[in-house]
Order: structure tokens, then C-alpha cells, then sequence
């Protein structure tokens, strides 16, 4: 099993059980920095985003948010299945862009103009959700317009992630079935793909016990904003050195 995968699952694994997406916007480019092509990539994280998300749902279902769920379904899947089919080894760059977006949202608590702003934007709700849709089947960083999306709409802690998650594991499964149909195959062993996830399902155990369960709304609040900033740092610093 290689262990520079194993480090990125581990890390990334953290942030996704607090926040409801990490394992593929900060894994994905994580691992093509190591040398991992877009595919295989894929391949390694989705069934492992998928586990993690799916564990987050079972516990907090009751708590999603249906409508932006059935407007994902709708309005989002159809152009990652799309974009992700006809460019799966096509290099695009389009991280700056978000990165400077995240950094806007994270503001918002502290300018009231951006707040406004954002709620200008969220009434286009329909075509914001066409365009993440796009942006995740090409580059597979439309979980961080997702998470600025749920985040501008100012629910409870777990309203926010178990929404997250439903969506972004939602996102995975039909890409997952998508590199079916092309019939990728990692090569990566059976054995080794079982550890991993494995191991990030009791990373997410630990997580979920010691760190989320002790953060009050208010705080989750603060640190999901402080996630968005250091996301957007990331990837602007990511793109100016693609």
C-alpha cells in the first residue's frame, strides 16, 4: 500500500468528518501533486468519500436539507456525469478562480456588502448548481462551491454537513459509475483499496467522537468559515504553481 495515499486519506479524512468534504477537493489535488493521474486518483477516493459521507448520513438524516438535495440531482449530476465522461484526461485549471471565491465567502460574517452580494447570487440558485456541477466533473473541486453554497445559508452545524455529505456523496457515486462505464481500472490491489478504507472509517470514528461532537453551533460556525479561507489559500497557491 503506498504510504504518501495513506497520509493524504488520513489528513483528509479528518477534514471531511468534520466538514462533510475533504477526501476529494483536497486529496484529489493532493495526490496529482505526487505524480497520481486525474483516474486513478478518482478511482482511490470516491469509495472512500463515499463511505465516510454515507456514515455521516445514517446518523444525521433526518437533519438534510431536501430541496437543495433534489435541485443537485436535477440541475448538477447530469453535467459532472457529462464533463467528467468527455475530458477524464484533460488538465484543466480553473482553482484561482475558486480560490478567490472561497476567500469572498469566508469573508462574508465580516463585510456586510459580500453578504449581500452572496445572497444575490444564491437567488440564481439554479444555474450556480449547473456551473458546480461542470466545475466538479472537470476538476473535481465542486465540493468547495458546495460547501460555500450550504454554508451562505446559515444552518445548524448538523443541517450543514449531513447535507454536505448526502451531495457530495451523491457527486461520487455518479462519477464512480461513470468511470464504470469507460471501464477504468486502477490496478491498485483489493486488499490494499479494504485498508484504506479501513483505516479512514475509524479515522472518522475518532474524529467524529473527540473533536465534532464537542464543537457548539457557534463555533462550527467560525471554524467552517476558517475551512473555506484556508481551502481558498490552497488552491489559489495550487494554481499559481500548476
Amino acid at each position: 500500500m503506498p504510504v504518501d495515499i495513506l497520509a493524504v486519506l488520513i489528513l483528509t479524512t479528518v477534514i471531511q468528518s468534520l466538514f462533510g468534504v475533504g477526501i476529494l477537493l483536497f486529496g484529489t489535488p493532493l495526490l496529482l501533486l505526487l505524480g497520481y493521474d486525474f483516474s486513478y486518483t478518482l478511482s482511490v477516493l470516491l469509495p472512500i468519500s463515499i463511505a465516510i459521507n454515507m456514515l455521516q448520513v445514517v446518523k444525521h438524516y433526518h437533519y438534510i436539507n431536501l430541496g437543495l438535495y433534489k435541485n443537485i440531482l436535477i440541475y448538477s449530476i447530469p453535467f459532472i456525469v457529462f464533463f467528467l465522461f468527455i475530458i477524464t484526461n484533460i488538465k484543466v485549471n480553473i482553482g484561482l478562480l475558486i480560490g478567490l471565491f472561497l476567500l469572498f465567502v469566508a469573508l462574508k460574517n465580516f463585510f456586510p456588502r459580500i453578504e449581500q452580494s452572496l445572497r444575490a447570487i444564491i437567488q440564481y440558485e439554479k444555474y450556480y448548481l449547473m456551473i458546480m456541477g461542470i466545475v466538479h466533473g472537470i476538476t473535481n473541486l465542486g465540493g468547495s462551491l458546495l460547501t460555500a453554497l450550504v454554508h451562505e445559508q446559515g444552518h445548524s452545524k448538523n443541517v450543514t454537513r449531513v447535507t454536505i455529505a448526502i451531495c457530495y456523496a451523491t457527486f461520487a457515486v455518479f462519477q464512480l459509475l461513470t468511470l464504470t462505464v469507460i471501464g477504468y481500472d486502477s490496478g491498485m490491489a483489493y486488499t490494499d483499496n479494504m485498508l484504506l478504507l479501513q483505516i479512514s472509517v475509524v479515522v472518522f470514528l475518532f474524529t467524529e467522537e473527540f473533536l465534532y461532537t464537542q464543537i457548539d453551533n457557534q463555533k462550527y460556525v467560525q471554524l467552517f468559515a476558517f475551512f473555506l479561507a484556508i481551502s481558498g489559500v490552497l488552491l489559489i497557491f495550487k494554481s499559481l504553481n500548476y
